[in-house]
C-alpha cells in the first residue's frame, strides 16, 4: 500500500474532507494520521487522557501515560496538523475502571478494552469528532472496512497476528459508517517504515502491553485500590466440594488459570468455576474445562440477518487469542444467544466475549455469562471417568 493512495471513500475533494485521528502516541496511530496528511486530507488529530496517576508519567508500554500524550503532540507538530488533547479521566474512570473492578468482584474476569472502544472511543470520541466537523474518524486498529452489499462491514485484519476485531465487536454500523481504518490492509513492519520514511520520532517505539491503568499487570492490586477491603477469603474446592485449600479473595482468580493456587497435587490442577456470592473457587483437571455450550447476553450484531429467533453457522472467538471455532449461533429474542461448540472447547471465564465470524467478516457477539456441556459431551465425560 502507498500513502498517496489511501482513500477515506468520501465524495469531496480531499483538502476539503476533513479526517479525525485518534492519535494514541503509538506509532500505529502516528502512522495513520501521516497516511492522511500526506494524501492530502485536512487531519486533526484527538488524544485522549485517560488515566495518568503520576507513577506512570514517562511510562513506556502503556497506553495513556503522559509520555503517549507528548509524543503524539510531537508527531501533530511534526506532520503539521492541528492536535487536540481532550481529558476523558471521569469518564474512563466511571465507565471502564469502575466496571472493571465490579466485574471482578463478581466473579468475572471483564476485558477494558472492549469497554472501552464501546464508550469513550468510539461513542464520546466520535461525537468530539463530530462537533470538529470531521467528515470520518481514522484508527490506528488493525481491521478491515469492506463495502458489502448492505454497507460497510468489519472484517479481520490482513495480518492475523494483528487482528484486533475480536476488540471491537460492539461497534455499531452506525459508527462503522464513520470510521476508517487504513492499516487492515498492511502488516506491523510496513508500518514501521512508513514511520521510518516520513521521519516520525515514534517508528521505533514499542508496542503497549499492559492495560493503561493495569501496569505489570497486578489487576488484584487495581481492584484492591478501587474497592479497598472488598476482597474476601474463602475456600477451594473441588467439584465435590471438599477443601483443598484457602484464597484471599476471588479477584486472583481466573477460569482456565493453572498458577498461584498453592494446592498440591498428583495431577495439574486448573481453576474451573469462580462463585463470588459463596466466596468459592472450584479446581479441577484440564478436562473439567471442556464445555460445548455457551450463554450470551447484551449481544450486539452488525449483520442485520442475525435476527430474534434464528440461527447461524459461525466462527466463534472465545478469547483475543483464540483461532476461533465452528459452532453454530443461535440468536434469541432477549437480548440473549446461544453458541453450540462443533467441538468442546476450554471454559472461557463469565464476563469475557465470545465473537463471531463468517470468513473474514465480524457479525457481532456478547459477553459470555455461562458455560455448560451436551448430554453428549456428559455422557463422554462420564465414559472417561469410568474407563
Amino acid at each position: 500500500m502507498s500513502l498517496s493512495s489511501i482513500e477515506a471513500g468520501i465524495d469531496k475533494p480531499r483538502s476539503k474532507t476533513r479526517i479525525v485521528v485518534a492519535m494514541s502516541g503509538g506509532v500505529d496511530s502516528s502512522v495513520t494520521a501521516a497516511l492522511y496528511a500526506e494524501a492530502g486530507y485536512d487531519v486533526v488529530g484527538i488524544t485522549l487522557q485517560l488515566y495518568d496517576d503520576g507513577v506512570e508519567q514517562g511510562k513506556v508500554g502503556s497506553c495513556c501515560a503522559g509520555q503517549d500524550i507528548h509524543d503524539a503532540r510531537r508527531v501533530a507538530a511534526h506532520l503539521g496538523i492541528a492536535h487536540y488533547v481532550l481529558n476523558y479521566e471521569s469518564r474512563f474512570r466511571n465507565e471502564v475502571m469502575e466496571d472493571f473492578a465490579d466485574s471482578y468482584l463478581r466473579g468475572e474476569t471483564p476485558i477494558p478494552c472492549i469497554t472501552c472502544n464501546q464508550t469513550v472511543k468510539f461513542r464520546d470520541l466520535l461525537a468530539a469528532a463530530g462537533d470538529l466537523g470531521a467528515d470520518a474518524l481514522a484508527t490506528g486498529h488493525y481491521v478491515r472496512r469492506v463495502i458489502g452489499e448492505s454497507g460497510p462491514e468489519m472484517h479481520r485484519a490482513h495480518d492475523p497476528v494483528r487482528d484486533q476485531s475480536y476488540f471491537l465487536f460492539t461497534t455499531t454500523a452506525e459508527q462503522l459508517a464513520f470510521l476508517r481504518f487504513p492499516l487492515g490492509d498492511i502488516a506491523k513492519s510496513e508500518v514501521r517504515r512508513h514511520a521510518e520514511r516520513l521521519g516520525l520520532a515514534v517508528a521505533e517505539k514499542p508496542d503497549s502491553q499492559d492495560i493503561c491503568f493495569v501496569p505489570g499487570g497486578n489487576y488484584a492490586a487495581v481492584i484492591e485500590r478501587l474497592r479497598p477491603g472488598a476482597a474476601e477469603a474463602g475456600d477451594i474446592v473441588n467439584h465435590a466440594g471438599e477443601v483443598l485449600g484457602q484464597h484471599e479473595g476471588i479477584i486472583h482468580y481466573t477460569v482456565g488459570q493453572r498458577r498461584g493456587l498453592g494446592i498440591a497435587a498428583p495431577e495439574p490442577l486448573y481453576v474451573v468455576a469462580v462463585d463470588a456470592a459463596k466466596r468459592l473457587v472450584t479446581v479441577g483437571p484440564k478436562s473439567a474445562l471442556l464445555c460445548d455450550r455457551i450463554t450470551l447476553d447484551r449481544t450486539l450484531f452488525l449483520d442485520t440477518g442475525l435476527v430474534c429467533g434464528s440461527a447461524h453457522d459461525i466462527t466463534v472467538r472465545l478469547r483475543s487469542t483464540h483461532p476461533g471455532a465452528p459452532a453454530r449461533l443461535i440468536v434469541n429474542s432477549d437480548g440473549t444467544a446461544e453458541i453450540h461448540l462443533t467441538q468442546p472447547e476450554a471454559a472461557t471465564a463469565r464476563g469475557q466475549a465470545a465473537v463471531c465470524y463468517r470468513g473474514d467478516r465480524l457479525l457481532g457477539g456478547g459477553w459470555i455469562t455461562g458455560t455448560g456441556r451436551s448430554a453428549a459431551l456428559e455422557a463422554a465425560a462420564a465414559q472417561t471417568f469410568c474407563d
